[in-house]
Parts: C-alpha cells; structure tokens; sequence
C-alpha cells in the first residue's frame, strides 16, 4: 500500500458501516453481564477488587470487563488508587474501562462495610441466582444512595480504540429530559421489568445494560471538551471524523493518504498531523489496527481459512496478512484462533 509499510496492496473493498462507533462496539464483541440495583443506607461502602479478580465468576470468556454505575439518588465517593477521590451524586454515571480496583464509599476513605474478599463471595452468589435484582446495604440511616450496577465484557486485543481513549475514571453528567432523554427510559425499562419478573427478563436485562452503555458513551460524546483528543474526540472532529468515518465503512480499499486528505478536505500533511494529534496513530497506522481487530474477530468467531480472512479485509495474498498480523498482534493468525478456541472452551 502506498503510505504504508506493509508492502502488499489490499485489492478487496469490503462496505460495513457507516457509523464507527456502531462499528467498533460490534467488532470487539461488546457483551452484557448482570445488572443490578443497590439500595445503600448510611454508611455504606464496597471494595471491589481489579477485573482480573471476578471476571472468570462473571462473564469467564471475556477478555475484559468493564464496569460502571448509575447514580439514581444520594451521594457518595469513588477512589481508585493512584486517583484523588471524586465524589458523585445523583445524575452522575461513572465508568471504570481498565479494570482498576476501586471503592464506593459513602465518606471518603472509610472502612468498607464488603471487602474485596466478600464483593467475590457477592459476586459467586449473584451469578448463582441466589440474589434478588435489588441489594440492600449499609447501616441503616438517612442519606445514603441508591444506584445501579453494570458489567460488560470485550475484546482488549489487538485493537480496541473506544477503550484505549477512555480515562481510568470517566465521570458523566446525566440529567433527565422528558421524551429526548433515551438513558431515563432504558433505565425506567430495566427497573420495571425487575419488579415484575417474567420469564426471559434475566436476558431482557443483559441486553438493556448494553444499550445503556453505548447510550453514556453517546453521552459521553456530547459532554467531551472543545479541544480534547482521543479517539471520542476524533470521532467529534468534522474533518477527522469523515476520515474515521469512510476508513471503518471501507477496511479493505487500498487507502493512501492522498486520497484520506482528499476525502477531509485538507491536504495531506494537515491531516495526517490532526489526526495523529486526535487518535494518537496516523492513519494508515489506525487503519491495520482496526484491520487486525477486524481479523482477530473473524478467525475466533468463524470457519473462514486464514486466507479467506486476509482477503476480507484486504490482503492479496495468506503470506502478506499472515506477516502483518504477527506484526501487529505478536502470534500468527493460526496461533490466534487456537488461543481464542481454548480460551472459549
């Protein structure tokens, strides 16, 4: 490819998606796990250890978990260690993308009433069905909180830019606004079909803390800062964000930076400079990650030879992907799918 470094020309043009952010959810597999609400009384407080520690009780063939919370009444704190406390109130979303360890606490830096040791032993419980959707906690008196619990899995590897953009602590602002306000009413849906069990609500639910999440990304979106970078804000970005926009519609076209910078309406320097500045890859860099996610995805979920694979997102030849994806993603793409089918067993 011209501008590149991986001395094969792609030569299939494959049309996917228009929407990057769609794109991106879809391809790393972003997955619902339990979802709950948590009624607390002051004091209150649960330690929750990192990811690593409860992701095989909660979704075991994740390859990460992400976890964020609602905040529907009260007030509390956060803290995440090597972060300042951050308190939170009603209105609030907070979302912790990187599998930190982390407290929610009603004072700061108090003793929490679930250690670490017992938010597992909560969480074997839970998964076990041997929990109601509501929890109450705490110690029985006035001011406390109430708020709601979200857990999802996706892939981490080799590429995903939603989660390499994300801080370790995202702090969202959420207010309510009538009929436009799509998070309230997902989150009306999933308490309401809680408090009337049915059958299938379990799976109601899993697929409603989904959508909640990509609605406070969306959120997110509209809340980012004029002059801030990341992939988010790329996404933001008119010029930019047309670049990202036509790269993810179509992974396999032989794309130069000419015709990138064409497509922005800039000329190639200025373009590939904002861009880098914003997503943090040049281009044609973005492009194989995103190509190599694309691949990761298709060798693990399907019967597709490895030159099948390649030729879907644009290599003429198995030796010419094979070479760039061991490039990118430290195994061969033979390697990958044996790992991926081990990990899934």
């Amino acid at each position: 490819m011209a501008d590149s470094d991986e001395g094969d020309l792609p030569i299939l043009c494959q049309e996917t998606t228009a929407d990057p952010l769609s794109d991106v959810l879809r391809v790393v597999k972003l997955t619902g796990a339990v979802f709950h609400l948590v009624e607390a009384s002051f004091p209150w407080g649960v330690e929750v250890p990192g990811a690593k520690d409860y992701s095989s009780i909660i979704l075991p063939r994740a390859q990460h978990v992400i976890s964020y919370h609602i905040i529907l009444k009260g007030s509390g704190w956060v803290e995440i260690p090597g972060v300042a406390s951050t308190s939170f109130e009603a209105g609030d979303i907070l979302v912790l993308a990187h599998g930190d360890p982390y407290s929610l606490l009603s004072t700061p830096e108090q003793t929490p009433e679930y250690d670490q040791e017992a938010t597992i032993a909560f969480f074997r419980e839970w998964m076990g069905g041997k929990l109601p959707f509501i929890t109450r906690e705490g110690g029985g008196g006035s001011g406390g909180a109430e708020y709601m619990c979200g857990f999802l899995g996706c892939d981490m590897r080799p590429f995903n830019p939603v989660l390499s953009t994300l801080p370790r602590l995202l702090r969202v602002r959420w207010a309510r606004q009538g009929e436009q306000d799509l998070l309230g009413r997902l989150i009306d849906l999933t308490l309401t079909d809680a408090r009337l069990p049915r059958i299938g609500g379990e799976a109601i639910r899993l697929r409603l803390s989904e959508l909640i999440f990509v609605e406070v990304i969306r959120l997110c979106l509209d809340s980012l800062p004029a002059h801030g970078t990341g992939w988010l804000s790329g996404l933001q970005d008119p010029a930019i964000g047309k670049v990202l926009t036509i790269l993810h519609e179509r992974p396999a076209y032989p794309w130069t930076l000419n015709l990138l910078a064409e497509e922005a309406g800039m000329s190639r320097s200025a373009m590939t400079a904002r861009f880098t500045h914003l997503i943090g890859h040049s281009p044609i860099q973005y492009l194989t990650l995103w190509r190599m996610q694309i691949a990761a995805r298709l060798l693990a979920d399907s019967p597709k030879k490895v030159a099948a694979v390649g030729q879907e997102i644009g290599y003429g030849s198995e030796a010419a992907f094979s070479r760039a994806f061991k490039k990118v993603v430290g195994v061969s793409p033979a390697g990958w799918r044996r790992k991926a089918a081990d990990f899934g067993e």
